[in-house]
């Protein structure tokens, strides 16, 4: 079960796999094309399209079918194709091509329902509606490709049967029509991998925001190393976090607050997190949106029973790093995402997806990372061996937080964040070579943001 954004993503993915939409698309034709000529065979059909992708499935489609029992159906001008595939498609039809008008319905036995794909938000509106409406009354067999043209909105087609792609769509559990399910060539890795397609999930800012809107973060960092809390409150600005709060001892917080003066702060007491501190700062998590506890705290026992009783009580969603994930090895934390390397990951204790159930995810760094919420695994494979420096897992733990506070769920925040630190240190290598530094790897997110989110 998917859902509209997964679908885009796999698109996405696909053809940065070398699988282009058009083949997709050609390959939803051809399994919509052999369920008709099965299932109502000698049948004539009108396809009714949209501009979009969905339209061009039902191009596609049509063009496997004997065109002299075929009418294709445009909801509006064929100068609206909105797609190039979908436009190829439609250019070598050889069917009847007519204006949507209610009359044509009664050219075909059976009406296929290519209007509207996953991509609708908001309500539907003519000419997609009047067709909607007119299909539903007209007493013949409906097939929608994908989903029901107006899936999940007030107005949609009842089909007898849809022919969806790849995997069934979030919704139609339960559903009163006939689900057919159709391979259409996504590859493996299109889903397995996190690529290019998954920054489509990256919350991007609506235009009207305020600050503060798209991701408050409170860094709990610092004592005996001033350098991670440093490099993580910058990871997390750079990873689009409007605000960064960072609680760090006095020891420490002066030099790591200098070199990121975007952030704010609290000074804590002394050189390292005490259990002093916990009440304060659990009452300061209420005002964030996502905490992230860990980067250069140290492995004193105080600090990790401070820790301890902070993660226990905390209700906001965290990332968790370094010496603190020790700690939450013994626990169970549906709202964290750990970020050990392989050393840490052992004194987690199992497999990773059976560590991974006991916690909103868990991001396994290495040569591929693995990502898993116990139920979901995948890997990411940007990254390189220059990234072995020091520093450049608190860029990650902040990378990852800041999605978080965005307001992504632990397992899509923990693989976008592996993605692009690890596009990022791409970049960084190709410039830097082995001389590369964490720093480096920060100034390169904005870069992966620029071009993954055009």
């Amino acid at each position: 079960m998917i859902t509209p954004l997964e679908s885009r993503v796999l698109d996405a993915n696909s053809e940065a796999l070398g699988v282009s939409v058009k083949e997709l698309m050609g390959n939803a034709g051809a399994a919509v094309a052999a369920f008709l000529e099965e299932n109502y065979p000698g049948k004539s059909y009108v396809f009714v399209c949209g501009t979009g992708n969905n339209g061009g499935d039902g191009f596609a489609a049509a063009l496997k079918l004997d065109p002299s029992r075929c009418t294709v159906a445009l909801l509006k001008k064929a100068s609206n194709i909105r797609t190039d595939a979908a436009r190829d498609y439609y250019s070598v039809l050889e069917c009847d091509i007519v204006q949507y008008s209610k009359e044509v319905l009664s050219r075909g036995d059976v009406i296929v329902d290519c209007a509207l794909g996953t991509g609708i938000s908001g309500e539907v509106k003519d000419p997609y509606l009047t067709f909607i409406n007119d299909a539903n009354s007209c007493g013949k067999p409906i097939v929608s490709l994908d989903v029901p043209s107006g899936f999940g909105t007030t107005a949609a087609i009842e089909p007898g049967e849809v022919v969806t792609f790849h995997d069934r769509k979030e919704g139609m559990e339960g559903a009163p029509y006939r689900v057919i399910v159709a391979g259409i060539g996504i590859p493996e890795d299109a889903w397995r991998a996190v690529g290019p397609g998954d920054m489509l999930r990256y919350p991007v800012p609506d235009s009207g925001s305020h600050k503060g809107a798209n991701g408050r973060l409170l860094a709990i960092c610092g004592g005996p190393y001033f350098g991670a809390p440093a490099l993580a409150c910058r990871a997390a600005m750079r990873a689009g976090a409007d605000l960064v709060h960072l609680c760090c001892p006095q020891s420490a917080f002066s030099i790591a607050a200098s070199a990121c003066p975007e952030i704010t702060g609290t000074m804590l007491p002394g050189t390292r997190l005490t259990a002093e501190s916990v009440d304060m700062l659990l009452e300061l998590s209420e005002r964030y949106d996502a905490v992230l506890v860990g980067p250069g705290l140290g492995s004193a026992v105080d600090t990790l029973e401070a820790v301890r009783q902070f993660i226990s009580r905390c209700r906001k969603p965290m990332v968790i790093d370094a010496d603190a994930i020790a700690v939450a090895a013994s626990m169970e934390l549906p709202n964290a995402i750990l970020t050990p390397h392989a050393g840490e990951f052992k004194a987690l204790e199992g497999p990773l997806e059976a560590v991974a159930g006991r916690y909103g995810a868990v991001l396994l760094k290495g040569k591929e990372d693995r990502i898993s919420d116990g139920s979901r695994t995948r890997v990411n494979r940007t990254g390189n061996a220059g990234m072995t420096c020091g520093g450049t897992g608190d860029v990650l733990a902040g990378c990852a937080a800041a999605l978080l506070s965005k307001g992504m769920c632990q397992f899509d925040a923990a693989c976008l964040a592996a993605y692009i630190c690890g596009s990022a240190g791409d970049r960084a290598f190709a410039d830097k070579s082995y001389g590369l530094i964490a720093s480096d790897v920060i100034e390169e997110i904005p870069h992966v943001l620029r071009d993954g989110l055009r």
